[in-house]
């Protein structure tokens, strides 16, 4: 549904997917991808719209909060980041590969708890680079402030198998993984969005 051009919609309902918590923008293609904080439903959806307007062109849902998104330089496909500490031992999560032409996502770790990823980075088209906590916080009093990078690569990512990510494609360096403040990413979600909207309004003509 497109909206109105005028002003954003109040509380930005009309994204159908609660409060806006993270946003990726893609400036050349216009396109826009927002997670949102849909509490009823105890899954995370991320909704995924052409900037122009805000018209949806694709919906997905995680299991875990989402903390990273990345539009594939040249493809479909957007890689998303989620996860969360399970509350006594590990961090779990997925690392999702929606294809948004098709609307099949893809969960691409292996293990079965996966791992909570905190960031994305698109290096090229065949490489990615991914920041993970650690799997869990045994014996390691550093784990809520660190994490481990990872470069993946891929020679087509619209065609990687599910659960194809194994230990040593996600092995990498330890890094500082700061964790935000999940109410400065809702603020800094919403200046987006606000940005974004005023980018795309129609600049009223001057009589002449």
């Amino acid at each position: 549904m497109a909206a109105s051009s005028e002003h954003p919609p109040d509380g930005w309902a009309f994204l159908g997917i609660g409060d806006p918590f993270l946003v990726a923008h893609d400036e050349r293609r216009g396109l826009l991808a927002v997670a949102g904080t849909d509490v009823p439903s105890r899954t995370t959806p991320v909704a995924v719209h052409k900037s122009r307007f805000f018209v949806r062109s694709a919906l997905i849902r995680s299991r875990f909060p989402v903390h990273a998104m990345a539009f594939h330089p040249r493809r479909s496909p957007l890689a998303t980041g989620t996860g969360r500490y399970d509350g006594g031992y590990s961090f779990e999560g997925e690392l999702l590969l929606p294809h948004l032409k098709t609307g099949v996502v893809t969960s691409l770790i292996e293990h079965e708890l996966g791992r909570q990823v905190l960031g994305l980075e698109w290096l090229d088209e065949h490489s990615l680079r991914v920041l993970m906590a650690p799997p869990d916080d045994w014996r390691d009093e550093a784990v809520h402030e660190d994490g481990h990078v990872a470069v993946v690569h891929r020679s087509d990512w619209t065609a990687v198998l599910a659960q194809s990510l194994n230990g040593r494609d996600l092995a990498g360096p330890r890094a500082p993984a700061p964790r935000p403040d999940p109410r400065e990413a809702a603020q800094r979600a919403v200046a987006k969005l606000r940005s974004v909207w005023q980018a795309q309004r129609p600049v009223p003509s001057k009589d002449l």
